[in-house]
Order: C-alpha cells, then structure tokens, then sequence
C-alpha cells in the first residue's frame, strides 16, 4: 500500500481488514507486490520508520491491531559511495565516477536509512496517535513524499483483501486549495527486490517500486542502477 503526496498537507490512515499490499505518494503511502530493486543497503543512518498501526476486525473478535509501519521511497533517500560519503546521485544526476552503468552503480553504492529526526525534519513524516501525518512541504523545504506500508520490518505489509472491506480516513481539515495526495495498491515484491541483483536493502529501504503508468524516474530496477533511464518500472495498480 502507498500513500503519496503530491500537494496535500496531512494524510492519516485507519485500516480494518487485511489486504496485499498498498502505497501514499505526494505525502503519501504505499502497498506493495513488486517488480523493481535497489542496491547495497547503508550503515550511515540507522532506519527507523515511523510506526502506523493497522486494524484487522472481524464480527466474532472484534478488532485486532497489528504491527506495521511506512517507510520512505528509496528515490527519495541518500545514495552514496559504499565505503564512503561521496553522491552516488545528486540533482546533477548519476556519478560517473560511481555509475558508469547499472550493475557497477549497484555493486559501488549505498541507499541509506532515515532516522526519526529525518523522516520528521527532512521529508515531513512522522508518527501521529491516529496514524501518520505527511506535510507537503518539509521544514528542510523539500517537496512531497511517498510512502510504503510495512510490517515494521524488513517486508511490506501485503493486504488479503478478497471479500473483506478495506477502510481509512483522511484528515483535509487543513488542507489548502488545490491540494492532492494518493492512496494506492501496486504490484510490489513483499521484500522489495532484496537479493536480486546486488540489492541488499529491500522493503526496509523502500526499493521495488512501479506502477500503471510505468515511470522512467525510478532509480534501481531490478538489484541494478537505472543509469540510463531507458526501462519503466510497469506493473498493476489500483488507485483507492
């Protein structure tokens, strides 16, 4: 499941029943079964993805919360030299230094991890009692973000969602004119890609996203750099 925000300010989620897994983009979350990888996982910054528990409920038990969290799209992250702090990626583009191609880049670069402090200052998410809350501007003033659902570990949150309800709620409130943000199911790999290729970062890292409209823009695809930006990252997509 992914939620994205690509011009709203708060987003807050509730969930009852499982489903297979969803994404925001914008200030946004994510589900996932999943086609796309990334890289070497980073040891900079220690992961710590704000917590967002969901609810399964059931007319004989009731509702039941289960652990899960968002964690932030790999594109959006810090990706640096392995064995050091130099950009792999920078408003520029690809090193060349680091990425002549693909498979070099992967095997060369890391994807690192977002502390709280980050995910809060830096990109606008953070933990709220009710859910998260995603800003379209951050502090750091940058722009948007996409988020996944995860189990609070190392895989996405995948939904079984045949003949089960799926809801959730979305405070506007303060929300200005002309705002919009996303919530949606794609077809993403439970572990993100890790292990194919010279991914080692996976779910945790947000790696393996794709969708209907097949994006160029995302950076690893399949354990290997997407240098060139020829491939689109294509697979189903279900908008809620």
């Amino acid at each position: 499941l992914l939620y994205q925000s690509i011009a709203g300010r708060v987003v807050r989620g509730a969930f009852a029943t499982p489903v297979a897994m969803a994404a925001f983009r914008s200030v946004v979350v994510l589900l996932a079964p999943g086609l796309v990888s990334a890289q070497q996982a980073g040891k900079v910054v220690a992961e710590a993805s704000p917590k967002m528990p969901l609810q399964t409920c059931t007319q004989a038990r009731g509702c039941e919360t289960v652990p899960a969290a968002v964690t932030l799209d790999a594109n959006w992250r810090w990706v640096h030299s392995k064995d050091g702090y130099d950009n792999c990626f920078s408003k520029d583009g690809w090193s060349t230094r680091f990425c002549p191609d693909g498979k070099t880049c992967a095997e060369t670069c890391a994807i690192e991890g977002v502390d709280e402090e980050g995910y809060k200052n830096v990109y606008g998410v953070k933990a709220i009692e009710t859910g998260v809350e995603l800003e379209f501007v951050a502090q750091s003033g940058n722009v948007g973000s996409r988020v996944y659902v995860t189990d609070g570990e190392d895989s996405y949150h995948m939904f079984k969602l045949k003949n089960k309800e799926f809801t959730f709620e979305v405070d506007v409130s303060s929300l200005a004119c002309g705002m919009n943000g996303a919530l949606y199911f794609i077809e993403m790999d439970a572990q993100g890609g890790r292990g194919e290729g010279a991914n080692t970062a996976g779910a945790k890292f947000g790696t393996g996203y794709c969708d209907a409209q097949c994006p160029h823009d995302v950076k690893w695809q399949k354990g290997e750099g997407n240098v060139d930006g020829v491939h689109g990252m294509c697979c189903f997509e279900m908008d809620i």
